[in-house]
């Protein structure tokens, strides 16, 4: 099958051997996100809801090089280092969703790369 890398500079670099996305027959696969400023490169994780943020941003960013946006979005995957932070993130998650938010589930995990507190990854369709 073939299908398109999606490589936005407007978002950070992969940090191993990945892309940022890849289309195939219309439907977006954005790897995971996490909190990397791709201005400064530096981490933001002041707080959990600015962190989200970044994350959110990070994505918006990668959907927009593909022609997307949020209400493209079929399905979202969260992985959180603590789910007592759960009610936090979903305020700014779904701060991005204005009507008929995408499936999701949210996983706690004991640990995510560079030590971050939240990584979400999408799925999405034209």
């Amino acid at each position: 099958m073939a299908h398109t890398i999606i490589n936005s500079p407007n978002a950070p670099a992969p940090i191993g051997p990945y892309s940022q996305a890849t289309m195939a027959n219309g439907v977006l696969y954005v790897s995971g996100q996490i909190a990397f400023d791709p201005q400064s490169g530096d981490l933001v994780n002041d707080s959990i809801e600015n962190e989200t943020h970044q994350v959110m941003k990070n994505l918006q960013a990668i959907l927009q090089e593909a022609g997307m946006d949020f209400g493209n979005v079929l399905k979202c995957t969260i992985f959180v280092k603590d789910l007592n932070n759960f009610g936090r993130i979903n305020e700014t998650y779904g701060s991005y969703f204005n009507s008929n938010p995408p499936a999701r589930e949210t996983v706690e995990v004991s640990r995510l790369p560079k030590d971050v507190n939240v990584e979400i990854s999408c799925i999405a369709a034209k």
